[in-house]
């Protein structure tokens, strides 16, 4: 076997590989092509790939926390090929790729159980009849057959095995709804007033800016890679809320009148930013309004602000709402015109024009049959306990949209649904339909008003079983309990508040106690939203399930006693002290 005999470096830098095996003819070649170049004065300089660009601003890798360490790795969406290989073999995913698979809205459950929840995103709720069959399909063929309506106008499925995700990505896309980026570091899903387009009372349609900003969102890589979760919500100033000051960003419709300070009468939006009621904080009026032709494009600003600013070291100061507080709201109004490259219009809370919504927001006035702007037609507001549906249901649900609505269904942030378009003589039919299969369209003043998250049943983080004690809960006081005023009870299993129950009139806390069950809940009161925003005061600590039901109950009994004429649970417990709380809701006090 011959040896090659080793070229010299030339000036281009350039060493054949040792293990190349040249002939004589070859060797004199290159040696003659090198010397020629080298003649012609080309150095390796001259021919030197471009230099890398500099590293962005920024912390330095070691710096950055786990999360941004593991998507910097690789790409999120690039691990679809391991998501696969994982099905093949129904394995379990990898810690990395349990963070990683959230952005196709897959969340490994373990060690709650073996299996995956798939969260949709769906943009303000609207979901058509036959999107609703597909889901009932998927659910019924490939996990247990349960849906749940989360408190972002949307749906979860669950409990789905390792070796049918891509299925279920593959037939949730078919149908013309989306996972993509519904979990980790991403945009969640878009909220909107329920009833956008069909409520006589609202200010504007907000459907159109909801529809124009999910496809931005969906279709642009820049919004898959934020410092933590970010929310949003459009408020078109109709009669059911948005709940829009719980959210990253709210957006508010308002009506300016004529006004001497030069700012041409119309709808606008306000603007509200940093909510997040998990960290017991309403978003904070920004102090602008924007024109509805406007308001995406200041949307996109503000997320490039977050994107731009926001800690990617400390992942527990890592929420919009610590941008806002470093740089207050006028330095993040400056960074955000510098994206915008025009100016915003200000309007201080004092102005002479002040913008404020025309009447108050109710309730459950979410649920029942109510007139829409459209002569001869009503929406039907139907109460879902604790937001779980069968795949059953949710297929006789689709049955009704298309018999006497549009083939159109609703989904609200309170876990209930909508179906519009109803012809005004079909509606006691529909409203007897729904109630048959478990879901009464009748304001309840204490049922339609629980909410509660997922749960110890399934997510990890829960220290209860919120959707099993609410609905215990919810049969309890219904027998012992009569109310004439409306009282939302939110159930929420851990710190991080899915079900905010900070803002419910009481807001449940899931605990470990020690009980028969191990199970109980620090109590709140006094949350509100919208006109009433309010974070609620703690009275009670480590109340065990075994005795919730005589805590409630005494709660609501005596508030009935002690309120004046009219009174509201809400402004009860905002006119008393802790203390004079705790003595009110004591049966033998």
């Amino acid at each position: 076997m011959s040896i090659a005999t080793p070229l010299p470096k030339s000036s281009l830098g350039i060493v054949p590989s040792p293990d190349v095996d040249f002939s004589g003819e070859q060797k004199r070649y290159l040696e003659g092509f090198f010397a020629g170049i080298a003649a012609g004065g080309v150095s390796f300089g001259d021919l030197a790939p471009a230099p890398a660009a500099a590293a962005p601003a920024g912390p330095a890798l070691d710096d950055l926390t786990k999360e941004e360490r593991i998507k910097r790795e690789l790409h999120p969406f690039d691990a679809i090929e391991q998501l696969v290989m994982d099905a093949r073999w129904n394995a379990k995913p990898e810690p990395e790729s349990v963070f990683r698979y959230k952005w196709n809205g897959l969340f490994w459950l373990n060690p709650v159980k073996d299996g995956y929840m798939c969260r949709l995103r769906i943009p303000g709720g609207i979901v058509k009849s036959y999107q609703l069959r597909e889901l009932a399909a998927i659910a019924r063929e490939l996990t247990t057959g349960y849906i749940q309506i989360t408190t972002r106008n949307n749906f979860q499925i669950r409990l789905i095995e390792p070796k049918n995700c891509p299925e279920v990505l593959r037939r949730i896309q078919g149908c013309g709804l989306h996972s993509k980026g519904a979990g980790a570091d991403n945009i969640r899903n878009i909220t909107m007033n329920p009833c956008a387009g069909y409520d006589p009372y609202e200010l504007i349609d907000v459907r159109p800016l909801v529809n124009e900003l999910a496809t931005l969102i969906i279709a642009s890589k820049e919004f898959y890679d934020l410092p933590r979760k970010f929310n949003i919500a459009y408020d078109g100033g109709g009669l059911i809320s948005a709940v829009e000051d719980t959210n990253d960003i709210g957006a508010s419709a308002v009506k300016i009148g004529e006004n001497s300070e030069g700012i041409e009468p119309g709808v606008y939006f306000r603007i509200a930013l940093g909510g997040v009621t998990g960290h017991q904080t309403f978003a904070s009026d920004w102090g602008v309004i924007v024109k509805p032709e406007q308001l995406n494009d200041v949307m996109v600003a503000l997320l490039r602000v977050f994107i731009k600013f926001g800690d990617r070291i400390n992942r527990k100061k890592a929420r919009f709402k610590y941008v806002v507080e470093d740089k207050g709201l006028d330095g993040v109004l400056a960074e955000t015109e510098q994206f915008l490259k025009f100016k915003l219009t200000r309007l201080e809370p004092d102005a002479p024009c002040q913008a404020k919504r025309e009447f108050s927001q109710q309730g459950h006035s979410h649920v029942g049959t109510f007139p829409q702007k459209q002569e001869g037609l009503v929406y039907i507001g139907a109460s879902v306990p604790v937001g779980q549906l069968t795949a059953k249901q949710l297929d006789r649900i689709a049955d009704l949209a298309d018999s006497y609505g549009s083939g159109e269904i609703r989904l609200t942030v309170w876990q209930n649904f909508i179906i519009p378009n109803i012809k005004s003589a079909y509606a006691a039919t529909v409203a007897k339909s729904l109630k048959k299969l478990g879901f009464p369209s009748e304001q309840s003043n204490l049922k339609s008003g629980f909410v509660a998250c997922t749960g110890n049943k399934y997510c990890k983080f829960a220290a209860s079983d919120t959707k099993g004690h609410a609905i215990a809960m919810m049969e309890y006081l219904d027998k012992r309990v009569k109310l004439d005023k409306p009282v939302n009870i939110h159930f929420t299993g851990c710190a991080h508040s899915c079900a905010q129950h900070f803002m419910g009139d009481i807001g449940l806390l899931g605990t470990k106690v020690k009980s028969e069950s191990g199970e109980g809940y620090h109590i709140t009161v006094g949350g509100g939203f919208g006109e009433n925003r309010k974070i609620g005061r703690q009275i009670f600590s480590g109340v065990a399930f075994e005795s919730l039901g005589s805590t409630l109950e005494g709660m609501l009994k005596g508030y009935q006693s002690k309120r004046t004429e009219g009174e509201s649970f809400h402004s009860f417990c905002n006119r008393h002290t802790v203390g004079e709380l705790q003595i009110a809701f004591d049966p033998a006090a």
